[in-house]
């Protein structure tokens, strides 16, 4: 089969982030909000994408989606005409599921329209089940559709609807391993994307001194560094080795403001450090959140590596900030920061 025509969703700021990754084995064709479009042969590594939340097969694009209501009957041409067949045979040879026997769609829109979301999801909903032979299950009255079943999503954007069909039987974020979660857990792709950043290799030594339940340092294993997490707090260190089972990392309790380890023995520091928010810092760090910053400077190794996400683009006391990379993650908007040594 030649190459697909393909769409990666992803958090807001890592798209570049994203699309770097995706050039390791497709062709981009495009970079957008949250999005990256590309094309590649359909195999594996489409699924393999780790800085994505979701990974679609384009089905289908129709033009002049403007404003009012009857500009609707655009989109819905335009799934009547799709091939949908491909579609199908692009899914399955880069490894999903065969479908469960209902569709569902998804939809966002950008823009004031006479329309919202529900409508172009019935819309482009209605012609599918038509098309495919299988009930449609509309999210219009709030209720969750059935698992398993083939998750279609349409996307407006100025005057433009794509209209994309999962891959995967479920999101690429929702990780297998996370099973436990502790607050201010760190979303899995963006810890992903914070690993890509901060040049994470295979044999590099890797710490995140504030773990929570385990994910930078589960990714890491991933990709073949030797982890270690840690965490002041008894309970998260519990979460990450429930969730770390089979993963190649070293856990322990420990004080990030007093970190057992020796002076520049770590190669990269990947850290998403307590903000006061969600999580406060907990013993040395409670009464002097700085030390975190030392002991970090402390155990990097000479030309070694610290990436974080912070609340806001000033890098701490000591430590000059070589990137920056806003991000918008369920309402937040921190920022993935390169540091090193002032």
């Amino acid at each position: 089969m030649t190459a697909a025509r393909l769409v990666a969703r992803c958090v807001r700021g890592i798209e570049e982030v994203l699309a770097d990754e995706v050039r390791g084995f497709g062709t981009v064709q495009a970079v957008g909000h949250r999005e990256v479009r590309f094309t590649a042969r359909p195999g594996p590594a489409v699924l393999g994408i780790a800085t994505a939340d979701d990974v679609f097969v384009i089905a289908g694009e129709t033009g002049g989606i403007g404003r009012a209501r009857a500009d609707l009957h655009r989109l819905t041409s335009a799934v009547a005409t799709a091939d949908l067949d491909r579609v199908l045979r692009v899914r399955d040879r880069c490894g999903g599921l065969p479908g469960g026997g209902t569709l569902d769609v998804s939809a966002s829109v950008l823009g004031r329209r006479a329309f919202n979301r529900y409508d172009l999801e019935d819309a482009a909903g209605e012609v599918l089940a038509r098309r495919l032979g299988l009930p449609y299950r509309s999210r219009r009255s709030g209720a969750r559709p059935p698992a398993q079943g083939l998750s279609w999503r349409v996307t407006v954007v100025d005057d433009r609807a794509t209209v994309a069909l999962r891959i995967p039987a479920r999101p690429l974020h929702r990780r297998p391993y996370k099973a436990a979660s502790v607050p201010g857990t760190l979303h899995p792709p963006l810890a992903a994307a914070m690993l890509r950043v901060a040049e994470v290799g295979a044999g590099d030594v890797l710490l995140d001194p504030c773990c929570g339940a385990g994910t930078l340092p589960i990714e890491a294993a991933g990709i073949g560094a030797r982890a270690f997490g840690s965490d002041a707090d008894p309970a998260a260190v519990a979460a990450s080795v429930a969730n770390g089972r089979g993963a190649a990392v070293a856990w322990s309790v420990a004080d990030a403001g007093a970190l057992p380890l020796r002076d520049g023995t770590v190669d990269r520091v990947v850290v998403n450090p307590p903000w006061a928010r969600q999580v406060g810092p907990r013993g040395r760090l409670a009464v002097d959140p700085a030390r975190l910053w030392r002991e970090v400077t402390r155990v990097l190794a000479p030309g070694g590596r610290i990436v974080t996400l912070l609340p806001d683009p000033r890098p701490p006391a000591g430590l000059v900030a070589e990137r920056t990379i806003p991000v918008s993650l369920f309402g937040a908007h921190p920022v993935v920061t390169v540091l090193r040594p002032g």
